[in-house]
């Protein structure tokens, strides 16, 4: 178990540090988030790349994998995990299942940042 936690935590800190040094990229367009948006795509694709390369065409260590996918691609974004749980919803028939959990996510993480915001906003005065 300790094993595994090194492997994670040694993937989640190239991928926050990825993470932050793309985000350092200016995109001066609009004030929309390109950057995070990239960050996303890149980390939903990167995520079930290594899973269907290396857990079918060349099969990596155990400790490897949760490096790459847990540590590396959940610390470069946590959207990369719940991609991968959606699709793994559809894939198995469950699109309702699917629907619900990416409106809820969506909804409801957008609906607790906006209660950290008051709470802090309230707490700070």
């Amino acid at each position: 178990m300790l094993l595994n936690c090194f492997f994670v935590g040694c993937g989640g800190f190239v991928g926050s540090v990825l993470r932050y040094l793309c985000s350092q990229i200016k995109v001066e367009l609009c004030e929309f988030p390109f950057v995070t948006l990239g960050i996303n795509v890149v980390g939903s694709f990167a995520i079930l790349f290594f899973t269907g390369l290396f857990a079918k065409a060349m099969p990596l260590d155990a400790h490897l994998m949760l490096f790459l996918r847990v540590g590396l691609c959940g610390g470069f974004t946590t959207f990369s995990t719940f991609s991968a749980e959606t699709l793994g919803l559809i894939e198995s028939g469950n699109i309702l299942a699917a629907v619900a959990y990416a409106v809820a996510s969506c909804a409801l993480c957008l609906l607790a940042a906006w209660l950290g915001e008051m709470a802090s906003a309230a707490i700070a005065g």
